[in-house]
């Protein structure tokens, strides 16, 4: 983990941390994370001199929860907070007449359990020179994937690279907005809107391009992109956008991250770019969590997140909190008929799992959860395009 402004990326062990403030004279408390908690949160506040901190946790009536006190170095220092019953709690700090606070929020505040305040230690180690040779290089072979993830605040943003060269990376943290320069795409006669979510943009409509052909007709490689639609009516495709097999929407190659049916500078998301997605729009398990590497339906709420505010079954509707706006669209089966329309929505990756299938994502009207597996090639799915 790199700390601003340093430049060295190290492997395993956290060097040359330096203060937020650059005079190094505040208390700081730094927003706990998850915020929202549901069992256990991480709270870091940074001390200027070694000096007794008094720490006081309130609930939402001003009732004292946790009311303590300790001598701490100059540093960082964490605490790892349980919260009891209640929804919202306030953490204060005091240090020679100056004090600093966060809110906290509580997911699960009908538990019963009470509330505690552990303390989980320092990082105050001496900051080592970037021209030391005790400065540890991060090893990697050319064309490895590698996963960086960027921190301002409580947001977290992530991106997937292959660097054969040396590189300059920017992180996004805007959301819910048009990708900036690129605020729509022309392509094959639709006008798509954009969507930038941290630093992946995407378009906000799903894919509609190609000819449509009947349910029950395989795709072929023929030289033109065919289509389903839902019920075999156009006015389906119009609202939902089509759906495709996978080998039609990836155009006949095996190769992740190509363009496939995707407009030009555009391409299919990868399974790692959706884990992405799911980390960046997820309240509890952020990007890099091995949660998302599971089957089946993970994370907290996610796919609430993700889908529309309206049209989902008993009364499923999501938040789209960041603007991705999924609709139910339903899926096309392999045997030819069609299915799910209003209940849930299936997402192709470009990513295989094996010769005759490939990895997906699904959301379901009565789930919060977002829901990750593969199926068989044939199976007619959603697309959505993820810029270059």
């Amino acid at each position: 983990m790199l700390y601003w402004p340093d430049t060295v990326l190290v492997l395993d062990y956290l060097v040359g941390i330096t203060e937020i403030n650059k005079e190094g004279d505040v208390l700081q408390i730094f927003q706990n994370y998850p915020n929202p908690v549901k069992d256990q949160t991480t709270i870091t506040l940074y001390v200027p001199e070694k000096d007794k901190v008094a720490l006081m946790i309130l609930d939402m009536p001003g009732r004292k929860i946790i009311n303590t006190e300790r001598v701490l170095e100059r540093g960082y220092h964490s605490f790892r907070f349980t919260p009891g019953g209640g929804e919202i709690f306030f953490f204060t700090a005091f240090w020679k007449g100056t004090s600093s606070s966060i809110k906290i929020l509580h997911t699960a505040s009908k538990t019963v359990r009470v509330s505690s305040l552990e303390y989980i230690g320092s990082d105050n180690a001496v900051e080592h020179l970037k021209t030391a040779e005790a400065i540890r290089g991060f090893q990697f072979s050319l064309g490895d994937e590698l996963l960086f993830i960027g921190f301002t605040d409580t947001l977290q943003s992530g991106m997937l690279d292959a660097p054969e060269t040396s590189e300059t990376y920017t992180f996004q943290f805007a959301y819910n907005i048009p990708c900036p320069g690129t605020p729509t795409v022309t392509y094959e006669g639709q006008i798509y809107n954009t969507i930038q979510i941290f630093s992946q943009c995407w378009l906000k409509e799903n894919l509609n391009v190609g000819t449509m052909i009947p349910g029950t007709q395989e795709m072929e490689e023929n030289g033109l992109i065919e289509k389903y639609c839902y019920f075999d009516e156009e006015d389906s495709c119009a609202i939902y956008g089509g759906l495709y097999q996978w080998r039609e929407m990836i155009q006949y190659t095996t190769t992740q991250g190509v363009q496939g049916i995707c407009p030009p500078g555009w391409h299919i998301p990868t399974d790692e770019e959706w884990k992405v997605l799911e980390g960046i729009v997820d309240s509890q398990y952020p990007v890099g969590d091995p949660e998302w590497d599971q089957t089946g339906m993970r994370g907290f709420d996610a796919g609430k997140n993700l889908k529309t505010t309206y049209g989902w079954h008993d009364n499923g509707n999501g938040t789209d909190l960041y603007g991705f706006s999924a609709l139910p669209g339903g899926f096309r089966y392999y045997e030819g008929y069609f299915g799910g329309m209003g209940i849930n929505t299936f997402f192709w990756s470009g990513t295989e799992s094996s010769s005759f299938s490939a990895w997906y994502r699904r959301l379901v009207c009565s789930v919060v959860e977002a829901f990750r597996n593969y199926d068989f090639k044939k199976e007619g799915f959603s697309v959505r395009c993820v810029r270059d």
